[in-house]
């Protein structure tokens, strides 16, 4: 296959009246359908558009990513902000003929039946009714992502975008730490009133959808629009408990021991991403992590060095900050052209290795899995692609010398320590979201104060106290999840504890556990997370007591790689 290089797509704005018009051809060609074969070439005519459509809207985000004082592109995505709710106001149409369809039984039989469930789901998520607050949604998720990427934070002497702050984050100078931290929480102070503010219009906002369209409130549509398909809210009650049960705890003691190695009385919330003396870093610049992370994957198997030349043959990367670029990482594809794309911010820690094994592993799941797939299913849902990029982390373990010399070991520890604590942060952000969602009246008080509450039971050991702002209760204001993908975060959490599972068998049988995973890639979508995990012979994370062997193995491993 031909690839093209990111800055070579063609952009041009699919107007909202030809998406229409097209829309209501294929709604058509089902409401007269007379037979299976005619509902099924309905839906091929549709995605194929749905596809061009798509492809459009994320070049345009993703360019505007890149630069966000681009005017025209901050056009393109004003204009899809208010078309798009209208579009999916005829998807909706065009699902419910197909589910009413009197040939619908003859055509389940040649798609997978989660084709039908996420059609069943997307019409408990939209409505004309809503029409106007989805509009708001899309704008005020705009108009924030672009606050925070043109945010500047004064640091000695120097306005540094939050990608370079967060290196001095995590700094191997305690002061230096603290310094970064006071600056962020200053900067946030300043700018208070504008985040309590446009969080609490997307609270609101997303209620109002919500009892509009018969729900108690937003959590089971979060929950719908999200498309889970074989887990809830209950379910992860459950798997809060496990956390809280087995994880924590075990958190809680290897924390007390490092802050007995460092020698400090307690953990501070600077502190919390420090765990030694000297934390290991690259010892190569970005060019170096990126040449390394080609070999590494040639080296790897014969899919994942097609994959990677295939990325670079594309330069399907930028990973330099610079400003006006969007803050976090991510990757993206382009459906049109079957490719994907990785977007980060460099900053000379272990995060930008990180880059190189996680995205790119939502990268490799797409490459070897989605191209062929039905759209709805490409990469399944986010626990899902979830898996693909927090289990390559840990089969890059193999190489890592690669990017850390003789820190190798120190990087395992530090990569599987961070993992490890990670879960009780992100079960907070997601437990923060279902009780603000279910209190929508919340003042901005309240909402801190819930947040220093939740600190308390999942991550006792330590504390923003003396910081800056981030005192009351505000950490979660520079998590951008919370504001553009509500209850996204605990996908991060449940993936974790598959990715541990492959750790573990990765130690037994590198290669058997590396065919497993790219089995585990290839079926993406195909099946919910919880097949997925029976096909790839793993353990649901939902059953009560799972996390216990997760986190002993955990704990052991720990326990010879700090030796």
């Amino acid at each position: 296959m031909n690839y093209v290089k990111i800055k070579d797509m063609e952009y041009k704005r699919i107007l909202k009246e030809d998406v229409i018009a097209s829309i209501e051809k294929c709604l058509s060609k089902v409401e007269n359908a007379t037979s299976a074969k005619d509902l099924l070439d309905a839906r091929k005519e549709y995605n194929n558009d749905s596809e061009a459509l798509g492809t459009m809207v994320r070049l345009a985000h993703t360019r505007l990513n890149l630069n966000s004082r681009d005017e025209f592109y901050s056009g393109e995505m004003d204009y899809y902000n208010s078309a798009l709710p209208e579009i999916q106001m005829y998807d909706i149409k065009f699902s419910k003929a197909f589910l009413s369809s009197p040939y619908l039984e003859d055509a389940k039989k040649e798609l997978n039946p989660l084709i039908i469930t996420m059609m069943e789901l997307s019409l408990k998520t939209a409505d004309e009714r809503i029409l106007a607050e989805m509009q708001e949604e899309n704008k005020l998720t705009t108009e924030y992502g672009k606050f925070v990427s043109e945010l500047t934070y004064d640091f000695r002497g120097e306005k540094v975008t939050l990608g370079i702050l967060r290196k001095y984050m995590d700094d191997n100078d305690r002061e230096t730490r603290k310094e970064a931290y006071n600056a962020l929480g200053k900067t946030l102070k300043a700018n208070s009133e504008f985040i309590d503010t446009i969080f609490d219009k997307m609270v609101k906002n997303r209620d109002k959808m919500a009892k509009k369209l018969g729900y108690k409130n937003y959590v089971e549509l979060g929950y719908n629009i999200m498309q889970r398909t074989c887990y809830d809210k209950d379910l992860v009650a459950i798997f809060r408990e496990n956390v809280l049960n087995d994880i924590v705890p075990v958190v809680t003691r290897l924390k007390k021991q490092i802050a007995e190695k460092l020698g400090l009385d307690e953990i501070k919330l600077y502190d919390d991403s420090i765990y030694s003396k000297d934390n290991p870093k690259p010892i190569l610049d970005a060019q170096g992590i990126l040449d390394a992370g080609k070999e590494m994957y040639h080296e790897m198997s014969k899919e994942t060095s097609d994959f990677i030349d295939m990325m670079f043959d594309s330069d399907a990367f930028d990973v330099m900050p610079r400003e006006g670029k969007w803050t976090g990482g991510y990757m993206t594809f382009f459906p049109l052209y079957k490719q994907p794309f990785i977007f980060a911010n460099f900053n000379g820690t272990t995060g930008d290795v990180d880059v190189i094994t996680h995205e790119a592993g939502h990268a490799f799941a797409y490459y070897v899995g989605a191209p062929e797939m039905e759209p709805e299913l490409q990469l399944g849902g986010m626990e899902t692609a979830e898996t693909h990029s927090m289990s390559m982390e840990f089969f890059a373990w193999k190489y890592i010398d690669k990017f850390f010399g003789d820190q190798a070991d120190a990087y395992k520890y530090k990569h599987l320590f961070s993992a490890l604590a990670f879960i009780p942060y992100g079960t907070i952000v997601d437990y923060f979201q279902e009780l603000v969602y279910e209190n929508p009246e919340m003042t901005p008080e309240e909402r801190k104060a819930l947040w220093r509450d939740l600190e308390k039971k999942f991550r006792p050991w330590q504390n923003a106290d003396g910081i800056e702002y981030l005192e009351e209760g505000t950490r979660w204001q520079y998590q951008n999840h919370i504001f553009q993908s509500p209850f996204y975060y605990i996908d991060y959490c449940i993936a974790q504890t598959i990715a541990f599972e492959f750790l573990k068998l990765s130690l037994e049988d590198y290669d058997k556990a590396f065919g497993a995973y790219i089995a585990h890639a290839k079926r993406t979508g195909n099946y919910g997370i919880t097949d997925l995990v029976k096909l790839a012979g793993l353990k649901s994370p939902f059953e009560k007591g799972a996390l216990s062997e997760v986190a002993t193995f955990c704990e052991s491993l720990l326990d010879k790689l700090s030796k």
